[in-house]
């Protein structure tokens, strides 16, 4: 169909605005917004024909006069985000399902295969209305906020993207999970068994670094991304572990981190201690959770019997370097999927002795179980210390020392102890 019979025929579906007119060609002459766009086609057409030109004055059966509230809806959009702290935004809404289905009847009807969707043009427009009016930019990949217009019922809703940080950090107290671990018995909710706090644990990594976060961002929560984990009666020393923490829907975006990390480590009272080395993103999160970083361990092992230093140094050596076949430990089989894992220790060796028992280090592969390697824990992991000494072994306690870094290696803050 010839371009100027293609306007007539839209123009028979009805009174028709500047904008959804010039829509209908959207892709075509970039140079042109959509009403200019439209307003050039109603008088070709009207010239072409040999008629007065008479403007639209009647509402517009797909749009309802709508893009004539711009302006409305940018200020609407812009009073939405007052009191957040932003600097790139985008905008979306969602377009009532008559809208939707008026415009894409005409492209099937006509056939028309260069148009742009009332949200496309809705959303650029608004838009750059709210970028001047605010003095922001407007970020299609990342942006800080997300202002949603719901065109049906008047309102904006405000998305704020989450905010993250990366850094390491230093477990110095046994008993403290990484995470939060919801209650078994109310999942949460609060009973008896976890004093109605909804809890196992009172405190967690994640929430000794997560409270000073959520108060100095005005958040809603915070979420710890960490780069593996350590058992919940184990300690983090050494290098500390690497993590990306995940602020959500912060209010505020632009914060010193010397002052975070200061703040953070004040409140932990030396049980967990943070560096925090830069802002981070979401790619960094799914780099840390991927890695197979190699991790070291300080243990102490019990051994029944008497064995030298040297005996157990050989027996060691005897696990340098062979396949491990663990199969999933006793302790954790009732939440990870009962398989036989294969892992390798890069370097094992008996250090020295402390009371009786065996100051041993170990480097082993990401997912080696380190308490396992030595028990054998009853023959679910072979070989094993217990294995080649055929006496009982067992690990008293366990302090990670190293893990493989994801980023260059840090310093832990001056200010913590260790046991």
């Amino acid at each position: 169909m010839e371009l100027l019979d293609c306007v007539a025929s839209i123009l028979e579906y009805g009174p028709i605005c500047d904008h959804c007119l010039g829509r209908m060609f959207g892709k075509r002459s970039h140079s042109l917004g959509n009403d200019e766009r439209g307003r050039a086609l109603r008088i070709t057409g009207a010239i072409a024909r040999d008629v007065p030109f008479a403007p639209e004055t009647e509402i517009c059966w797909i749009c309802s006069g709508l893009f004539e509230e711009l302006d409305s809806w940018a200020d609407r959009v812009a009073a939405a985000l007052e009191g957040i702290e932003f600097d790139t935004l985008l905008i979306g809404c969602r377009v009532p399902p008559l809208i939707t289905e008026s415009e894409e009847m005409v492209w099937t009807d006509l056939s028309l295969t260069h148009p742009e969707p009332l949200k496309a043009e809705f959303n650029r427009e608004v838009g750059k209305r709210v970028s001047a009016r605010t003095g922001h930019e407007v970020d299609f990949k990342q942006p800080d906020v997300v202002a949603i217009a719901d065109l049906a019922r008047g309102g904006v809703e405000v998305q704020i993207s989450p905010l993250f940080i990366y850094g390491r950090y230093w477990k110095y107290e046994r008993g403290i999970p990484q995470t939060r671990w919801h209650c078994r018995v109310c999942r949460g909710k609060g009973c008896e068994r976890c004093g109605f706090t909804g809890k196992m644990y009172a405190d967690s990594v994640e929430e000794l670094i997560a409270r000073p976060l959520i108060a100095a961002f005005s958040a809603e929560d915070a979420v710890l991304h960490g780069a593996g984990r350590e058992d919940i009666d184990a300690r983090m020393l050494g290098t500390g572990r690497p993590f990306v923490i995940e602020v959500v829907a912060p209010t505020t975006r632009h914060h010193d981190l010397s002052a975070l990390q200061e703040a953070v480590n004040r409140s932990a009272g030396g049980r967990v201690a943070v560096m925090l080395d830069h802002i981070s993103d979401r790619r960094e999160v799914e780099t840390i959770k991927s890695e197979k970083a190699h991790k070291k361990y300080s243990i102490l092992v019990e051994i029944e019997g008497a064995f030298s230093k040297e005996e157990v140094q050989t027996a060691l050596k005897t696990l340098e370097g062979v396949t491990i076949h663990q199969r999933t430990p006793a302790r954790v089989s009732h939440r990870r999927s009962d398989r036989v894992r294969k892992r390798h220790v890069k370097e094992i060796e008996c250090v020295g002795v402390q009371d009786g028992k065996f100051l041993i280090e170990v480097l082993g592969e990401a997912g080696l179980y380190i308490k396992e390697l030595i028990s054998g824990d009853g023959g679910r992991t072979t070989p094993s210390l217990t294995e080649i000494l055929g006496a009982a072994a067992r690990v008293t306690s366990l302090d990670v020392v190293m893990v493989e870094a994801v980023v260059p290696e840090t310093r832990p803050p001056q200010q913590m102890n260790t046991e």
